[in-house]
């Protein structure tokens, strides 16, 4: 009896770590989405992408999350540190903005960049922290 169980409790434990790998394989190996060529699922202004979120998240986590959007808006901050680039697109509201994550690959693009200007960014939705959280952005124009 003992050596039956024990059998069937190995051979679970064998099959729960087979499931194990084959998922962290899978997303291991899950293909790189390249932004740039990307027909984005959304193009909006970045104080309607706000407004959603902070009206009804649910509802704009359903639209936006893990969607590419196209976002235009006034460039309220620019960080630029250790070949890592963040853009913060301002909105009429005072309590959030988009965080635009960039590519590496745009970091040049951000030196003719200034407060102030308006922009538009094309870049995967993450969620919201208090702001718009977009990631692998690139510089539209």
């Amino acid at each position: 009896m003992i050596g039956k169980t024990r059998i069937i409790l190995i051979n679970s434990v064998l099959i729960v770590v087979l499931i194990i790998v084959y998922i962290a394989v899978t997303l291991l190996n899950k293909p790189h989405i390249n932004i740039s060529e990307k027909v984005p699922n959304h193009s909006i202004e970045a104080t309607q992408v706000l407004q959603d979120f902070q009206s009804n998240e649910t509802q704009a986590n359903s639209k936006y999350l893990d969607q590419i959007l196209q976002v235009t808006g006034t460039i309220s901050d620019l960080d630029m540190t250790n070949e890592k680039g963040v853009i913060s697109l301002s909105a009429d509201d005072s309590f959030g903005s988009i965080l635009c994550h960039l590519d590496a690959k745009e970091i040049t693009k951000t030196k003719t960049l200034k407060l102030g200007q308006s922009i538009t960014i094309k870049g995967m939705c993450t969620g919201y922290l208090m702001d718009v959280i977009l990631v692998k952005c690139v510089i539209v124009n």
